[in-house]
């Protein structure tokens, strides 16, 4: 499948991890690779790809949806437009790498953000972990599974897209029945930083996930051969 992409890390044996990072309007997928980068020495068995939004935006960057007179009431229109080729290339590369939904994260900033969110609803247990950076539902969620855990990371000073979105979105999610933690960082603006990315690898590192406390007090046991112990 043909897209814009850029592979951070490529495991030499088989890939036991995906993760798939997402960036925002106007950047692309070699700049956002450089977040990658942070994650590459604790997955060392993890294969990592930036993957560019579908349209151009700007003279070097590119965009999942065009922010032109984008609204409350047309954003989750121009999302809906371009989610199944969101979805086709997340499963494009659980198939090249050989790694399930279990084992693969969707790491996003700002709109690469919105686009990981917004799949959670449009293709539930696509993923078992989303990092969401800076981002926001289009509209928030009315249900959800603990298939994906959610990280929601938000600079506490965003002018671009409130830390309000981030709230909202936790308390949705919970209210919803969902596996969601919401950390803030303080003086941070629109934009990711040491103390974001730290809370990232944590989460990515020691939060277990909530469906394996769901399975084992109902005395069942995954049933997926792509589960690992760090997604």
């Amino acid at each position: 499948m043909k897209h814009d992409h850029f592979v951070v890390q490529s495991p030499s044996a088989p890939a036991k991890q995906l993760l798939l990072l997402f960036h925002g309007v106007g950047d692309n997928p070699v700049s956002m690779g450089q977040i990658g980068r942070w994650f590459a020495p604790l997955f060392p068995d993890a294969l990592i790809v930036s993957v560019g939004g579908v349209e151009p935006c700007g003279p070097n960057g590119r965009q999942w949806f065009s922010v032109q007179g984008v609204t409350e009431e047309n954003r989750q229109q121009r999302i809906d437009a371009i989610m199944p080729t969101f979805i086709d290339i997340v499963r494009h590369w659980q198939k090249e790498s050989g790694v399930g939904p279990l084992a693969t994260a969707l790491i996003g900033f700002s709109q690469g953000t919105i686009m990981s969110l917004e799949s959670t609803k449009a293709a539930p247990g696509l993923a078992s972990r989303v990092i969401a950076f800076n981002g926001r539902f289009a509209t928030l969620p009315t249900s959800a599974s603990t298939a994906t855990t959610v990280h929601l990371i938000h600079g506490g000073e965003d002018r671009v897209i409130d830390m309000a979105h981030a709230v909202a979105a936790q308390e949705a999610l919970i209210e919803a029945g969902g596996d969601v933690t919401l950390d803030i960082v303080d003086d941070l603006g629109h934009a990711i930083d040491d103390r974001s990315i730290q809370f990232a690898l944590d989460h990515l590192r020691y939060t277990v996930p909530k469906h394996y406390f769901d399975e084992a007090l109902s005395g069942g046991k995954p049933q997926d051969d792509d589960i690992i112990e760090l997604l």
